[in-house]
């Protein structure tokens, strides 16, 4: 399939790690609709990557969290593409007040409230189930599907109970959760569409230079986007139901 007619669609592309995949896939050729709460703040991301010479990419007005915004754009794609190769669940929170620059770790679970809770998981897990849901009938219309959710390390149970891992001391519980439960989520889709056109797998992009990040991170934001844009370009022969980081698989 020609990367030309290819057409993806990223929550969160607005700023930060969904801006730089989105980026990464236009670069390749691919169609790529920017989802973003903030209208304004979309468009000016569009333009911003038709400036860096990227031909086909276009902004919608998305709140993951809505469904009706499910529905719309379940609708958009279908009338304007007819299809949806590439799903990137990029869109997601983090609430709690922890400090990841601090070298001496930090731990949220007993002051981590109710509502931080409800809050994470609504638009770290729920409304992906959700969204990925309605748009599975327009990913089983493209030759090669591809659903990428974007974890964290930190969603990482194996780690978390490793004393020798670099995250043992860094425990931020609704956000880790939560990528726990997205995992979960890769892991079950992709065995129930073995078989299939559609791989789906989880990604960790790394600790970033992002507003969630820290100025602390060791990655560039220029770098954020990459694990994200290899999985969404797996051939047929990759893996699916994973969790990786920039091609390496990580302990669930």
């Amino acid at each position: 399939m020609a990367a030309q007619s290819k057409v993806a669609f990223v929550t969160g592309a607005n700023k930060g790690l969904g801006f730089e995949t989105a980026k990464g896939l236009g670069e390749l050729g691919i169609a790529v609709v920017m989802g973003s709460r903030d209208e304004a703040k979309g468009r000016v991301a569009a333009d911003a990557l038709r400036s860096a010479g990227i031909k086909s990419v276009e902004s919608v007005r998305f709140d993951v969290t809505r469904p009706e915004d499910h529905r719309e754009i379940a609708r958009y794609l279908q009338e304007r593409f007819g299809k949806l190769d590439i799903l990137i669940n990029n869109a997601g929170v983090h609430i709690e007040k922890a400090d990841f620059g601090n070298p001496n770790g930090f731990n949220t679970t007993s002051k981590t409230t109710p509502e931080e809770l409800h809050q994470t998981f609504e638009t770290n897990f729920f409304a992906v189930v959700a969204l990925t849901q309605t748009l599975l009938p327009l990913l089983g219309k493209a030759p090669a599907g591809r659903v990428v959710n974007l974890s964290s390390v930190l969603g990482s149970l194996s780690l978390h109970s490793d004393p020798s891992s670099p995250i043992y001391d860094k425990k931020s519980f609704a956000y880790d959760a939560s990528k726990t439960a997205l995992n979960a989520f890769t892991v079950h889709l992709a065995q129930e569409l073995r078989g299939t056109r559609i791989k789906v797998n989880s990604a960790h992009p790394g600790w970033v230079k992002t507003d969630m990040g820290g100025e602390a991170a060791p990655m560039e934001l220029s770098e954020g986007g990459k694990t994200s844009v290899q999985l969404a370009t797996l051939p047929d022969d990759g893996p699916t139901g994973g969790y990786f980081h920039l091609g390496q698989p990580l302990p669930w």
